[in-house]
């Protein structure tokens, strides 16, 4: 997991396998933007190839550490794999995600 501070306590990106072996890290590079910054907190998943149960108990655990900050997590970029894993568990409910501005005609 390679983890990208793009803009110190305002954005992250995060590219490889989001899972068991890799949330440690993850998790205290969203504490720590949380802790830094201010408004939301955009997270990059663009480059992600996989989440599993333990890496989507990080991103919740991220959301509700920046709710209780006055802060918001939206995840940007989702790969459409990592989208429909968040339909599936409903956690689409939960998570801000960003969606993309629609094309000009």
């Amino acid at each position: 997991m390679e983890i990208r501070v793009l803009r110190p306590g305002c954005s992250l990106a995060l590219a490889g396998r989001l899972g068991s072996t890799t949330v440690g890290d993850v998790r205290l590079a969203l504490s720590d933007a949380i802790e830094s910054g201010v408004d939301d907190l955009l997270v990059d998943l663009g480059d992600v190839e996989l989440v599993d149960a333990t890496g989507l108990g990080v991103l919740v655990g991220g959301h509700r550490r920046a709710e209780r900050a006055g802060r918001r997590l939206v995840l940007r970029n989702v790969p459409e794999r990592i989208e429909r894993l968040l339909l599936a568990t409903r956690l689409h409910r939960v998570l801000a995600v960003e969606r993309p501005a629609a094309a000009a005609s």
